[in-house]
């Protein structure tokens, strides 16, 4: 089997054409040619020998996912389905805004977590993309997207937030950050590329020593208790743990804050309450705050906060001294927006067959009292999440 190049970085790489009996500016050459130049055959390396081009071309290869599907959103905004193998399929967003273009890139053919609020959670999860699927999306997107008239990558900020916890695949990760920060790979700042994690601890710190990349921490919640509901990793790594982490990581971080996520959702974290909550709870952590209006998908059985409900919470915490932004939603006419990007998933994990098995029994529920609901939900064996939603007036008519 042929050696895909595309799993090296510079490291790597030099080391795989030592072995070759190469030179180790060869492997700069070459990195060179596929990343910057978008090379994908040995034969368009000009500047190599015929000897060496030769040897490549029996020996290795420069694999990259096929392109399954391309959208354009209204918005500008664009996504890739990438084709990975066996049936699944990753997905890749380009947003594009006045001052950057930022691409969003998936780390897992769905989702080892499952945090119930999330598309990709409900997809299931069948296994972690290679450093070459990882590096695949951006080398697909600048392929696509091309130069800007000034001659500079219309791609100038990646973010790791597409389908996977970054941070569950560690090792591709971080040989795919070393790629996009490499002066002969993308050249990317380390303050232009951010992680975004739901709270693996032990990662967080391993990141911070071996790959020190701007980070985001997907938060969602102010307290453990509804954090242990909608983010079930919480349960192993709560929030008290969390924070010193993000402490902790601030001592090696590219930026002198941390980007905490906060979804929106109605009646479940966006009460007046949980913005001074949250105050208490990041005090000794510098940090921002990006709000993020949920984006609903089939089933998902929560609603977006209101845009009042949103614009008291973000004053709360701007009053308190907070940056905090509310992102506008971006792709959502083509499924791009965040919290959306399912692509496709054997999954290895049966959640989508629980998932859809709750649908199955969803009307049951309807019929049950608040008594009958309290026990089924106390003698389950996995997570259940009931939102339950009283018509106006009948809050108070006993079960």
């Amino acid at each position: 089997m042929k050696t895909n190049l595309l799993n090296f970085d510079l490291a790597a790489l030099t080391q795989h054409f030592a072995e070759m009996g190469e030179k180790p500016f060869r492997a700069k050459q070459v990195m060179r040619w596929m990343h910057q130049s978008g090379a994908s055959s040995f034969d368009d390396m000009t500047d190599l020998a015929k000897s060496l081009r030769a040897k490549l071309n029996e020996q290795a290869c420069i694999g990259v996912p096929d392109l399954m599907v391309s959208q354009k959103s209204l918005d500008g905004t664009r996504k890739w389905l990438l084709d990975v193998g066996t049936g699944n399929g990753v997905e890749t967003v380009f947003i594009p805004e006045a001052e950057r273009g930022t691409l969003c890139i998936s780390s897992q053919v769905g989702c080892a977590l499952e945090c119930t609020f999330c598309s990709t959670g409900r997809q299931g999860f069948n296994r972690n993309l290679s450093t070459s699927e990882i590096i695949g999306q951006l080398w697909w997107a600048n392929k696509a997207m091309g130069v800007t008239p000034k001659n500079e990558r219309v791609i100038s900020n990646v973010v790791m937030m597409g389908m996977g916890e970054p941070l569950a695949n560690f090792d591709n990760v971080v040989a795919a950050l070393s790629i996009m920060l490499d002066d002969h790979g993308y050249g990317l700042s380390r303050r232009r590329v951010t992680v975004s994690t739901s709270g693996m601890v032990p990662q967080m710190d391993r990141l911070k020593d071996v790959m020190p990349v701007a980070l985001a921490v997907s938060l969602h919640a102010s307290n453990d208790a509804v954090r242990d509901e909608i983010v079930p990793l919480n349960k192993k790594y709560p929030l008290k743990s969390l924070m010193a982490a993000c402490q902790r990581y601030l001592v090696k971080a590219p930026r002198d804050f941390i980007t905490f996520e906060y979804v929106m959702l109605d009646g479940i974290n966006d009460k007046a309450q949980h913005a001074r909550e949250l105050i208490e709870l990041v005090r000794d952590v510098p940090c921002k705050f990006n709000l993020i209006p949920f984006n609903p998908f089939p089933n998902s059985g929560y609603e977006r906060s209101s845009n009042e409900n949103i614009r008291v919470f973000r004053d709360i915490l701007q009053q308190a001294g907070f940056v905090v932004t509310v992102r506008k939603t971006r792709g959502d006419d083509i499924d791009a927006a965040c919290g959306q990007l399912a692509g496709q998933v054997q999954d290895k994990t049966r959640r989508q067959q629980k998932w859809q098995q709750i649908m199955v029994e969803q009307p049951k529920y309807l019929e049950m009292t608040l008594s009958q609901l309290k026990s089924y939900v106390e003698s389950s064996e996995s997570n259940v999440l009931l939102v339950v939603e009283f018509p106006k007036g009948d809050q108070n008519n006993g079960e």
